[in-house]
Order: C-alpha cells, then structure tokens, then sequence
C-alpha cells in the first residue's frame, strides 16, 4: 500500500480532515493560513471558504454548514463559513490558546479541545457541545487536545495530548455517551513522532498520524501498533477515512513553522496524502441541534 497526494495543497497546517459521503468531497481547514477548504479528490478542485482567525475544528451540521473550534470560542456557521451564532467562549485568554483538533460523537454532538500555545503547563481542556448548545467542560490537565475518536461499540473515546506523547482513552456508556475516568491507551517514546490527529475504522482500530514522526500508525483496541505507513511529510497532522467505500485514509500535514532545511528535505509538507487500506472507515456523524420554539 503506498501514500499518493491526494492534493498538493502546500498548507501552512492542514488539519481536520472530514469525508461528506453525500457530496463526495474531503472538507479540511488551514489554521494557520485560516480557512475551511472543500477538496473534490476526483477533480482535483479545491473550493477555499477563507476565515478572519484561526480555525481549528469543524464539525458538519445536520440541517447545513458547520460547527467550528475558532480562536475566539465555538461558532455555528453557515455552509460558506460564514459566523452565524458564537456558542461559547470558555478560554482564559484567546491570545494565548484557540481551539484546536475537534469531531462529532456518534450521539451528534461536538467535541473539541483547545492548545495552550506557550506549553508551560497542562491548561487546555476538552469541551462538548450539545443539542441545546451548552457547553460543558469535560476534561483538562492537556497541553494539546488533538486525537479525538469514538469505537464503533461506543464504548471508548480517544484522545491525546501531543506534547506530553501519550494517546489516552474514556470508558463511554454506550447509551448516554458519557465518559469515564481517563487511562493511558498507548504512549510513545520521545523523538519518535508525537500523536496528533485520528480517526477510528469500522473494527475499532485507531489510525494516528505522528508529528514529527513522518508516518501513520494503526493501533489495535489492545493499544498495540499492527501496521505503521511512512508519509512524504515530517509533520502529518491528522487523518480521516474516506472515498465512495471508506476506505481510503486522507492524511493532512503540516509546512509551517518548519526551517528551511527539512521543507528542502520533504518538500510535500503541506499537501494531502491519500492511502487505500482493507477495512473501512465510519461515516462521521452531523451535529444535531434542538429544533427551535
């Protein structure tokens, strides 16, 4: 199985890869050179709705457009990218954290965790985003929230915190969706890539991309790594499964930040990667929201 670019898209850090089985399209955003992107993979078009700050998340809505992890808190948008209601805020101070790596859970409602950039200490935390719109703090004691996940069982969501090189996991009910204490699932050693973004297949596995690691790596439920794929980025960032049969892995990555010799090294740092594999993904699910009086 080898990774081919999906698109050359040269982002400054290509994130959140979503498949829309309706329209056949990947959605992605660029925090960093702020968009959310629509990529037609047959054709090769990219459609860029620009944003005016950084985003880092989205989520698809049932009834059309987005719920998106902004720096300046959790916005519903419309299909354009367009602000159309602030949610919630709840950071300290946006200057110093955004919200980064984000999904829907299998009961339709959104999750996303924020970055505290300075990384002194582990003051970012995990929040969900009901129907009703409340947001309710899940977790902390994070750096960098990214890695979010859910089993097909519902019975286990992941989540890592990339600097401290660990993907942890929450036992879920499976009937009501909330979680349990946190344990470590699977932690990497130092120099190695760190566990950035993910996505979780139809048996349960969980695919991880590995900043700084140049590669992604498939891990069983037992926390062990069955399969490990090199990618032609130092810095892939997430990955999602997608394509008519879900079954081929979109890998984004990153080019910002990194110095002149490695971008010389690997010079499709940027871009979108795509590999087939044999199982396949979940459809992700929409965001749901309470009808209105």
């Amino acid at each position: 199985m080898d990774v081919t670019i999906a698109y050359p898209a040269q982002a400054a850090l290509g994130e959140c890869p979503l498949w829309c089985p309706e329209t056949r399209r990947l959605y992605w955003v660029d925090i960093e050179a702020p968009s959310i992107n629509c990529l037609n993979p047959e054709s090769g078009e990219n459609d860029i709705l620009p944003m005016d700050e950084n985003v880092g998340c989205i989520g698809l809505r049932e009834g059309g457009g987005f719920i998106a992890g902004l720096r300046s808190g959790l916005w519903l948008l419309d299909a354009r990218g367009g602000k159309e209601r602030l949610i919630a805020n709840p950071q300290d101070d946006s200057r110093i954290s955004r919200f980064n790596d984000g999904r829907v859970d299998p009961w339709g409602r959104f999750w996303a965790g924020t970055i505290h950039e300075p990384r002194d200490r582990p003051a970012a935390a995990l929040y969900r985003v009901d129907a009703a719109l409340d947001c309710a703090r899940m977790a902390g004691d994070i750096k960098v929230s990214n890695g979010l996940g859910f089993s097909p069982d519902r019975r286990w969501m992941y989540h890592s915190d990339t600097p401290a090189h660990v993907i942890y996991r929450y036992p879920l009910d499976p009937q009501s969706g909330e979680i349990g204490a946190r344990e470590v699932f699977r932690p990497f050693p130092a120099g190695k890539g760190r566990p950035d973004g993910a996505a979780v297949d139809a048996e349960g596995f969980y695919w991880s991309a590995l900043y700084e690691g140049g590669r992604v790596v498939r891990i069983s439920p037992q926390g062990e790594i069955v399969a490990e794929h090199p990618v032609p980025a130092r810095c892939p960032t997430m990955c999602a499964l997608g394509g008519p049969d879900l079954r081929t892995l979109y890998i984004t990555s990153a080019r910002h930040g990194r110095d002149a010799r490695e971008l010389a090294d690997w010079p499709h740092s940027g871009d979108i990667f795509a590999l087939r594999v044999d199982v396949p993904g979940q459809p992700e699910p929409r965001f749901i929201e309470e009808a209105g009086p």
